[in-house]
C-alpha cells in the first residue's frame, strides 16, 4: 500500500467527476433545446388547426381553383395581403432573431420563437386547403420519425458533419432558387424533383444542426448564454422539422377534392 499514489486517485476521481459534471450540463442543454422546439412545433399546429376553424373548418370547399364557404377572417387569410404580410412577418423575426440574438434577454428571445411559431401557424393554415386531415396527420408522424433518426445520429455519430452541412446548405439555395423559377413555370416534374431533393436536404441538416448544437454547448457558459444558445438551437431544429414535413407533405399527402 506505500506504492499507492494519492495524488493520482485524486486527480483521476476529480477527472471522472467533471466529465460527469459535463456530461450532465449537455443532457439538460439538449433537452432544453428539444423541449423549446416540441413547444414550437405543437404551437404551430395548434394555430394552423384553429386558424383553420375560424376560417370556415370543413365547410370550405375546394373547386376549380376556387375556394368556397370562407368566413370573412378566413377570406382575409388566404387571400389579400395579410397573406404576404404574415409571410414577410415570419422571415423578418427570424433574421431579427438571428443578428440580434447576443443582445436580447433569453425570455425576450423564447417570447420571439414562440411569435414566429405562432405566426407561422396562421401562415400554414392554407395546408388544411389543399389537404386532407387524414395524409397531414400520417405525414406529420413520419416527419417525426425521421426527423427523430437524424437528430439522433447527428448527436451520437463521431463524424463530422461539417462538410455535409455546407453542402446541404447550398442545396437549400438551389431548392429555393428552382422554388422561385417554378412558380412562373408551374412544372410538376420540377414540383416532385424540388420535394425529393428537399426530403434529402432537411434530413441531412438535421443532423448536422443536431452535432453543432451540441458542440455550441460549453460548461463555462453562464445561464444567459447557455438560455441563447438554447434557443437558437430550437429555432433551427423547428426550421429543420417544419420544413422536411412540408415536403414530404408534397410528396405524400393527399390532396383535397
Amino acid at each position: 500500500m506505500s506504492d499507492f499514489d494519492r495524488n493520482y486517485a485524486t486527480a483521476r476521481t476529480g477527472y471522472r467527476t467533471d466529465q460527469v459534471t459535463i456530461d450532465a450540463g449537455l443532457r439538460a442543454y439538449m433537452i432544453r433545446v428539444y423541449n423549446y422546439m416540441a413547444a414550437g412545433v405543437a404551437l404551430t399546429g395548434v394555430v394552423a388547426w384553429l386558424t383553420f376553424q375560424a376560417a370556415g373548418g370543413d365547410a370550405i370547399r375546394v373547386a376549380g381553383g376556387q375556394i368556397m364557404g370562407l368566413t370573412p377572417f378566413g377570406q382575409a387569410i388566404f387571400s389579400g395581403p395579410l397573406t404576404i404580410i404574415l409571410l414577410l412577418g415570419t422571415l423578418g423575426l427570424v433574421f431579427f432573431m438571428s443578428f440580434r440574438i447576443n443582445r436580447l434577454s433569453v425570455g425576450t428571445a423564447l417570447t420571439l420563437f414562440f411569435v414566429y411559431a405562432g405566426v407561422l401557424g396562421l401562415a400554414l393554415a392554407s395546408i388544411f386547403l389543399e389537404y386532407t386531415g387524414a395524409s397531414i396527420t400520417r405525414v406529420f408522424f413520419i416527419s417525426a420519425a425521421t426527423f427523430g433518426a437524424m437528430s439522433l445520429y447527428g448527436y451520437t455519430t463521431q463524424r463530422d458533419l461539417t462538410g455535409i452541412g455546407s453542402f446541404m446548405l447550398m442545396g437549400l439555395i438551389g431548392i429555393v432558387i428552382a422554388m422561385l423559377v417554378n412558380m412562373f413555370l408551374r412544372s410538376s416534374g420540377l414540383d416532385w424533383a424540388i420535394s425529393a431533393i428537399g426530403v434529402l436536404i432537411f434530413v441531412g441538416l438535421t443532423a448536422y444542426d443536431t452535432q453543432r448544437i451540441k458542440e455550441m454547448y460549453s460548461p463555462m457558459d453562464d445561464g444567459t448564454i447557455a438560455g441563447r444558445k438554447a434557443v437558437m438551437g430550437a429555432l433551427s431544429l423547428y426550421l429543420d422539422f417544419i420544413n422536411l414535413f412540408l415536403m414530404l407533405l408534397r410528396l405524400f399527402g393527399d390532396r383535397r377534392g
